[in-house]
């Protein structure tokens, strides 16, 4: 129903950081608001979410996304010894690719590396710490924002100037869309995925006692650097198999393969709240990710200490290092084409 610009992230502090002087280079953050009191705050830096409000019981609102109350804070995390990219927009590909190199057309491209000598979610810069554009908002039902990003040809290394579009749209049911596209002056490889971390007792809580169900046989084998080694592994009788729903693991970081349907693909529910979420995707994997890059020393929104089971995401996205695997869905985006990656977060109450 409703799309209103908030300033708490507008401060000279973050704009001299930046080296930014023009009002429309500030970092900036909006608020959706549906007809159901839901609500969602976004910042065009890293077109990341920083709060997610889901009413519950008594028309209490719940904030289910871990975050910061500054934009400083959000800066200051990728400076830490892994950046845990709260709420962030991850490209140019999300994941890891193994040492930071791949082959296209018969070019062979190193990536900057960044983790472990490999290259994960981007590289040193990816696209959580840019400042996207705003170039859209609409109002009334279903409101929405679309922010957008112009990476230059060699960013990172990654060939081609590639533009993307995001649009963030809150609709009447509970639903947080995503709908991203993206096209590029020359041929490239692109994985786009969303990295809040849910908590549907509050980013408060812990995710220790929440039920997950993922819609999944088998997960991406990997090697001790978490690079895919090309095989899977089938989940029956492994302590990862959610197709019966369990409570969340303390330590999981592995992607589960899913067939790109209309139906759900994961779920978490907070017997706290009777609060469900539901996972929509038409992409090929969700990675889920609890226990780690939280430090125990970071401290979020109210002043929370966020710890290694404070979150849980639910990364949607292409295979990690698919452009070294021949038998991985296509992560190539053709100069020309137009890439398209929707993913859906329903929220419902469950009795």
């Amino acid at each position: 129903m409703e799309i209103k610009h908030i300033s708490h992230f507008q401060d000279k502090t973050i704009s001299n950081l930046f080296g930014l002087s023009t009002d429309n280079e500030e970092i900036l953050a909006f608020e959706l608001l549906n007809k159901n009191g839901m609500k969602v705050q976004i910042t065009n830096f890293g077109a990341t979410v920083t709060s997610l409000q889901i009413p519950v019981t008594n028309g209490k609102l719940v904030d289910v996304v871990l975050g910061f109350d500054s934009g400083t804070s959000y800066l200051a995390s990728y400076n830490l010894p892994s950046a845990p990219y709260l709420g962030t927009t991850v490209g140019r590909y999300a994941g890891r690719i193994n040492k930071g190199v791949f082959s296209l057309n018969g070019k062979t491209f190193q990536l900057n590396t960044n983790n472990n000598g490999n290259a994960l979610h981007g590289g040193n810069a990816g696209f959580g710490e840019k400042l996207w554009n705003v170039t859209n908002i609409t109002s009334d039902e279903n409101p929405s924002i679309t922010f957008s990003l112009l990476s230059p040809d060699l960013d990172e290394n990654y060939p081609g100037a590639l533009h993307v579009d995001l649009t963030y749209t809150l609709t009447e049911n509970n639903e947080l869309q995503l709908d991203y596209k993206a096209t590029s002056t020359e041929d490239t490889v692109i994985n786009l995925t969303h990295h809040s971390y849910f908590n549907l007792d509050g980013h408060d809580g812990s995710v220790l006692n929440q039920e997950m169900f993922i819609n999944s046989d088998k997960i991406l084998e990997t090697n001790d650097e978490n690079i895919p080694t090309g095989n899977f592994t089938a989940l029956s009788n492994h302590d990862f198999d959610f197709r019966t729903a369990k409570k969340c693991p303390a330590s999981i970081d592995n992607s589960f393969v899913i067939e790109p349907t209309n139906e759900v693909v994961a779920k978490l529910f907070s017997a706290k709240n009777n609060l469900q979420m539901s996972v929509y995707t038409n992409q090929p994997s969700v990675h889920i990710y609890v226990g780690g890059n939280c430090f125990d020393i970071l401290k979020g929104k109210e002043n929370v200490t966020y710890h290694t089971s404070s979150g849980i995401c639910f990364e949607t996205q292409n295979f990690p290092d698919a452009p070294n695997h021949a038998h991985f869905p296509n992560s190539v985006l053709k100069k020309g084409a137009e890439y398209n990656q929707k993913t859906v977060y329903k929220f419902e109450n469950i009795k």
